[in-house]
């Protein structure tokens, strides 16, 4: 089975319907409107073609052809990077390098939080709900400050950044409505078309 990657002649892309990382690449695939073959998978019984493939066994995975990705944030660099048009990392070394600082903080700071947010245990979840939710509140100031997420064009993070955002609801988390920047950041952000498209049926359910 060590070359089922050979034997796919489209890019394919493993994805929880439910799982923020997948969504995140399940947005960058949808705004460069990449023709991919996306397997739904459920995270408790992953395909036996997943675990030939990667050794973490875990989503989402990207298979194009001989290459083999495994890590979200991997996955998006190189799919900007394969399907330039349209760009969504800044050109120029500076402006790049405070995107990646941004993705660092923002995969620190709440993507670290999602195994508890997921782990359906009481404490746990309302724990790191209060801390997300602290959180997002505290930076309502730079959801103002731009356009798109400290930047003028729409990029890699605003793909991560809206995952989390769409999910608050499933966790109980209600931002108060003096958190003005990020209510109409969200807004513009899930009519955004890729990001509709983006989306499962496990997620419109999120915020049916």
């Amino acid at each position: 089975m060590a070359l089922v990657a050979n034997r796919r002649s489209v890019m394919t892309l493993f994805s929880a319907p439910a799982d923020a990382q997948s969504h995140r690449t399940r947005i960058v695939l949808a705004e460069k409107d990449i023709t991919v073959d996306i397997i739904d998978v459920d995270p408790d019984h992953l395909p036996e073609d997943l675990s030939d493939l990667n050794p973490y066994n875990s989503v989402p995975t990207l298979v194009d052809r001989e290459l083999t990705l495994y890590d979200p944030r991997v996955i998006m660099e190189y799919l900007d990077e394969r399907f330039p048009h349209p760009p969504l990392m800044p050109v120029d070394p500076v402006s790049r390098a405070k995107s990646r600082m941004a993705l660092h903080r923002i995969e620190t700071d709440w993507y670290a939080l999602l195994d508890e947010l997921e782990s359906g245990a009481d404490k746990r979840v309302s724990k790191a709900a209060k801390l997300l939710r602290e959180s997002i509140i505290a930076a309502d100031p730079l959801f103002g400050a731009y356009p798109y997420f400290l930047s003028e064009e729409f990029t890699l993070v605003d793909c991560t950044v809206a995952p989390i955002l769409w999910r608050l609801p499933r966790w109980g988390i209600e931002l108060p409505k003096t958190a003005k920047a990020v209510q109409s950041y969200m807004a513009r952000m899930f009519e955004r078309p890729s990001f509709q498209q983006s989306l499962t049926e496990s997620e419109l359910e999120m915020r049916g």
